[in-house]
């Protein structure tokens, strides 16, 4: 088997060295990650007729690492375009994620978004979550949990187009993980997401980066630095096998995805109306 393998937290990240050590049984391993970390940027293209950086960085018994200077939907085009063809992967993956991308957080998620350019090709195509953001996350329970998990979907995994498969989980003691659960994309959002950037800092006694500084100094007069941050609210009515719910109760969850956003009920209904 031929898998292409991205993230979005950056070719150095914790996470994309435990994926890879999980899908090594699986076959021959093509990495194309960012350069650097490219979060939040769902299936963002890196565009414009800019220079964009790529380089191989090194070969491995049945493994090559790349890097990009883009996101990484552009990461999988290049993998895709540029490495592979005319050969295509057998299989997409893409993570792990540091932070979990469970509920609508999937919808901005770069990981996410990996997965999904995979799926437009028509590859089966699986996404990693694991619910820690630190970019030192201790990820032993995802190395010990993630390599069933995957022997267990990829063989069942339907072929249908465009289809996809977020996986996350949880940030918990490996005795308290309680099996795996498929499940559904939960309704609850983030909400009030921009914030005063030195109230945040002061309010959990952090200081700014070298990068913010330089960035804080180069502020124009009259500019305001906030940060996005937020809080997560849940719906009432968000109950029934939603994906963030399972999650916080110690379950590993697979949420099937397609990247054909069609309202297929919506279809019929405005046709009965409207043709």
């Amino acid at each position: 088997m031929k898998i292409l393998v991205t993230n979005d937290d950056g070719i150095d990240a914790t996470g994309l060295r435990v994926l890879v050590e999980c899908l090594r049984e699986f076959g021959e391993l093509l990495i194309v990650a960012p350069k650097k970390a490219q979060s939040g940027m769902s299936m963002a293209v890196s565009m414009g007729y800019r220079p964009l950086a790529v380089k191989h960085v090194c070969d491995k018994p049945g493994e090559s690492w790349w890097y990009m200077d883009g996101t990484p939907a552009s990461c999988i085009k290049y993998g895709l375009d540029n490495i592979m063809y005319p050969r295509v992967p057998d299989l997409v993956v893409s993570g792990i994620n540091h932070g979990d991308n469970a509920a609508t957080a999937s919808i901005y998620s770069g990981t996410v978004g990996a997965a999904m350019e995979g799926a437009v090709g028509g590859i089966p195509s699986i996404c990693v979550s694991f619910g820690n953001f630190s970019a030192d996350a201790d990820m032993s329970v995802a190395a010990r949990f993630l390599p069933d998990v995957l022997r267990r979907l990829i063989p069942n995994m339907n072929g249908r187009f465009g289809e996809f498969y977020n996986v996350n989980i949880p940030d918990v003691p490996a005795q308290e993980i309680r099996g795996v659960k498929v499940c559904r994309m939960g309704k609850g959002h983030w909400v009030k997401e921009y914030q005063d950037y030195g109230q945040f800092l002061s309010d959990r006694m952090m200081t700014p980066s070298e990068e913010d500084k330089a960035y804080l100094e180069a502020a124009e007069p009259g500019e305001k630095m906030v940060v996005m941050a937020g809080y997560f609210r849940d719906y009432d009515f968000d109950t029934e096998r939603a994906d963030h719910l399972y999650l916080r109760q110690g379950w590993i969850t697979i949420t099937p995805g397609n990247m054909d956003n069609t309202d297929y009920q919506e279809v019929e209904r405005l046709c009965g109306i409207i043709s």
